[in-house]
């Protein structure tokens, strides 16, 4: 079994040339384009996707290969995920030869290899360079082509940093100095992703509203800072994916995940000092300024100003950058739990919407829009140990306020006003539970 480290990029068409001509002056190992071809195999029950399983078999140079990825952790663009590579001596699976660790009850599923087919595939131009960073050694694809199911298809224009040898940090440092061309953005959606989209009918993708924050039941304060911050950086990629494909509303969404991840920092403040952040809101900061510009989707998502603040996220992310800042005291308490912290933080939450909205506000209810905003993304962000209905009920009174303001519907505004304040807490601790 290899463990798989890629950090994945789409590369804006129109900046091919310039990337290709810059990734000739870091290095002489270069490998000219190859084509691979590469089916990826399913069954008619998704049983292989509901598993966090991809399978396909790799053609290159009459050489084939069976690949099995299993489920890893995907953050902003770097995927680690374990995979398993086998040799075949033609284009046709031999399930059998993975090992038994590969299925989830330890042993192959009797008719699997009998239900699997074929679902689509990948085909596509690949050039690699080979550079030396720090201590590692990473390899550098270009990859050029076209996903395929049945009627349905889609460019493919990525580039993907693979670390060969060495440490994460180094390709994080590598991506660095390769978004300053201008020309990538982070991309979360590999193209196996786009595929199973395409075989599924290609549906449109529409807005996706922030979901109540999902966690495990014993879970730390910081696995739930982890989680929170992870959920606003895949919406913000998911929402400039729809942005570039010419959804001019996702704009708003990705400004809204932005602004999401600010509340998050601020939500852990008392634990996590200002000092531990503070490159990355300004990153943010840069970021907000670009994407709130009159420049295209495109040019926004490919600025360096927005490409060097998702790097910047993801790499505090997976080296949880937070942890110098913290002394044994406070290490201590991110350590607990996390549940608790979230029924002190939905009271002070709700507190502050009593507060704010306890009387008609006339004329400046606009002017309380983004505290609104705050208190509802901190029970978006809290509230996942409770009952998803309840939740929900309590939500959408302070969200229909929300759009009434939003809206100018002043009589309206005042109904969701009453209702939101009568409507009664969900968690514990609150005083009426």
């Amino acid at each position: 079994m290899a463990q798989e480290i890629e950090l994945k990029f789409i590369v804006n068409p129109d900046g091919v040339d310039t990337l290709r001509a810059h990734l000739n002056t870091l290095t002489a190992e270069h490998v000219p384009p190859v084509q691979l071809l590469n089916i990826y195999y399913e069954t008619p029950d998704n049983w292989l996707r509901s598993h966090d399983m991809g399978l396909r078999i790799r053609g290159e140079n009459g050489r084939y290969e069976m690949t099995m990825k299993i489920a890893g952790r995907v953050v902003g663009g770097l995927h680690q995920r374990p995979e398993y590579n086998i040799e075949l001596s033609q284009a046709e699976l031999d399930l059998a030869r993975l090992p038994t660790d590969v299925w989830p009850d330890g042993q192959l599923p009797a008719d699997l290899a009998e239900r699997v087919q074929p679902l689509f595939s990948t085909d596509f131009l690949r050039e690699k360079w080979l550079v030396e960073v720090g201590e590692s050694r990473i390899e550098i694809a270009l990859d050029l082509g076209e996903v395929k199911a049945g009627e349905h298809q889609e460019a493919i224009c990525e580039l993907e940093l693979e670390l060969l040898q060495g440490n994460t940090a180094d390709v994080l440092k590598l991506a660095r100095q390769l978004v300053g061309q201008a020309v990538l953005r982070q991309g979360s959606l590999s193209k196996a992703a786009r595929g199973y989209h395409l075989a599924q009918g290609n549906e449109e993708r529409l807005l996706r509203p922030t979901p109540v924050l999902q966690v495990a039941p014993k879970a730390s304060i910081e696995q739930g800072l982890e989680a929170a911050l992870e959920l606003a950086l895949n919406q913000w990629q998911y929402h400039e994916e729809l942005w570039v494909r010419g959804v001019p509303k996702a704009k708003a969404e990705v400004l809204g995940a932005v602004a999401l991840l600010r509340h998050a920092l601020t939500l852990f403040g008392s634990l996590v000092p200002r000092k531990a952040s503070a490159h990355l809101r300004d990153l943010l900061t840069l970021s907000e300024a670009t994407l709130t510009s009159d420049v295209s989707a495109q040019t926004a998502a490919c600025s360096s100003e927005v490409a060097l603040a998702k790097l910047a996220l993801t790499e505090w992310l997976i080296g949880r950058g937070w942890q110098p800042f913290l002394d044994e005291k406070a290490q201590a308490k991110i350590a607990g739990s996390f549940k608790r912290f979230s029924d002190v933080q939905l009271s002070r939450a709700a507190a502050e919407l009593k507060s704010t909205f306890l009387r008609s506000l006339g004329d400046s209810y606009k002017d309380q829009l983004p505290r609104l905003t705050r208190e509802i993304d901190s029970v978006l962000l809290l509230a996942g140990y409770y009952d998803l209905a309840k939740v929900q009920a309590w939500l959408d009174n302070w969200q229909g306020l929300h759009y009434a303001i939003l809206t100018n519907r002043r009589h309206e505004t005042e109904d969701c006003r009453t209702d939101a304040l009568a409507t009664a807490p969900f968690w514990l601790h609150s005083g009426k539970q």
